[in-house]
């Protein structure tokens, strides 16, 4: 056998080798972190949920439930209760397309939609910070109505 023809594809052979047992010796020494990407789209559970289960996120049963101005002008207009809008923060479903949480923690807002004790289809924007949630606005999502609300 010829050494001088095989001499540079066994060097390259052993050259490949070489990266490739050095690449899985630093993947050993330096495991890569799994990032955790699932998202929760619906609380199923009409149970106060564990503090855990969401950190930094809605408070379905908060301390104090503060409205708006122009929450309560709406409600009013729309015939929706405090009561029902308390329900909707409790079972309602969070539209992730229509809230807003790539921002701070008191600054966020949740799109929280559901059903009221008279059937209609409402979308409650909430905006909690610490122990309370503030009612911004609530959308009748089957009718308009016509409200001077500002």
């Amino acid at each position: 056998m010829n050494f001088k023809k095989a001499a540079p594809y066994i060097g390259l052979i052993f050259l490949a080798l070489l990266s490739f047992g050095l690449k899985k010796c630093q993947e050993s020494r330096n495991p890569k972190q799994v990032k955790d990407t699932t998202q929760t789209t619906k609380t199923t559970s009409r149970t106060k949920p564990s503090p855990a289960a969401e950190p930094r996120g809605l408070n379905r049963h908060p301390a104090k439930i503060n409205y708006s101005k122009h929450a309560k002008c709406r409600m009013d207009c729309r015939q929706i209760s405090e009561r029902e809008i308390q329900e909707i923060l409790i079972n309602g479903t969070i539209n992730y397309k229509k809230s807003a949480l790539q921002v701070g923690d008191c600054q966020k807002k949740y799109a929280v939609e559901g059903l009221t004790a008279d059937q209609q289809r409402v979308r409650v924007i909430f905006a909690p910070c610490a122990e309370e949630v503030t009612v911004v606005t609530c959308i009748d999502l089957g009718k308009e109505w016509a409200c001077n609300c500002q």
